[in-house]
């Protein structure tokens, strides 16, 4: 049989070429790769961060420090990266005109569906461990306090901000639009200070860290799980900000200010059940 024989009957193998697949997904990204090696690297330092606890350390608490901080960096740009070129970069000047504002919207419940299972698995383990002995016999710190009334309140402002920031654009008023926008923004901001700030406050003068018994560990994991999130969310938008000061968003068009509004309201919710949980109901029997 000849070369040519074979090509009509189909019979060569070979690899994909770029042209053979749609748009957008023949490139090859390093973002995802990016991301997954920031996520693995919280981890790592975290476990850093344990071993150098107590008097024989076996790492610097620096080294656990700079890896951790370091890999949330590297997440985060990561995360960034990812969304711009998927998403961000794709809508820059046909919105969703190849798909619909609905699919986009049925995704993010998607996304936001498996973030209230990872949250959800958090929430099982500390209900766990409170019905333990070892539990009972901890130590519980005093969290409660004026910082997180205010961050809370701060918090929540937030998400009413960005309501009638939306509710603005879809009047049609865009000045509005893009002064609440900051205002919420700029409530994340402090919202995420103020978070940094309690962590400081706790381990620095009341020595409460993660590896202070049972209850520490839970106290960071799912605070500083939800602290990632928010600080996720304010990379949202930040982008949707700069999106709506090039005259990108409209009263038909406004897909993306809807995904990421669902995104924040998600994890101000999340806080109010964190707040409740592990600050008010942490000291209750």
């Amino acid at each position: 049989m000849s070369t040519s024989d074979e090509h009509e009957g189909g019979h060569e193998h070979h690899l994909p070429a770029t042209e053979d697949w749609p748009h957008g997904f023949g490139e090859a990204s390093w973002w995802p790769f990016i991301t997954a090696i920031g996520g693995s690297g919280i981890y790592v330092g975290a476990a850093l961060l344990v071993l150098a606890m107590g008097e024989s350390a076996l790492v610097s608490t620096t080294i656990g420090a700079g890896v951790t901080v370091g890999s949330i960096g590297l997440f985060l740009a990561g995360i960034y990266g990812w969304l711009y070129h998927a998403f961000v970069v794709d809508f820059w000047e046909r919105g969703t005109d190849h798909h619909s504002g609905r699919t986009l919207k049925f995704a993010m419940l998607l996304f936001l569906g498996s973030e209230v299972a990872t949250f959800g698995a958090g929430f099982v383990y500390y209900f766990f461990v409170r019905g333990t002995d070892v539990w009972l016999a901890a130590e519980i710190p005093e969290v409660w306090g004026s910082l997180v009334v205010v961050n809370t309140v701060i918090l929540i402002i937030s998400s009413v901000t960005l309501h009638y920031s939306h509710v603005a654009l879809r009047n049609d008023n865009r000045s509005g639009f893009l002064k609440l926008l900051a205002v919420t923004l700029l409530l994340g901001v402090i919202f995420i200070g103020g978070q940094v700030y309690e962590y400081y406050e706790f381990i620095v003068h009341k020595g409460f860290t993660i590896g202070e018994g049972i209850y520490g560990s839970a106290f960071y994991g799912l605070t500083g799980l939800h602290g990632l999130h928010v600080t996720m969310g304010a990379v949202l938008l930040g982008i949707v900000f700069v999106r709506g000061w090039y005259g990108q968003y409209s009263a038909e068009r406004h897909t993306s200010v809807s995904t990421a509004s669902m995104y924040w309201h998600f994890v101000d919710v999340v806080w109010v059940f964190l707040v409740v949980v592990l600050y008010l109901g942490a000291n209750v029997v």
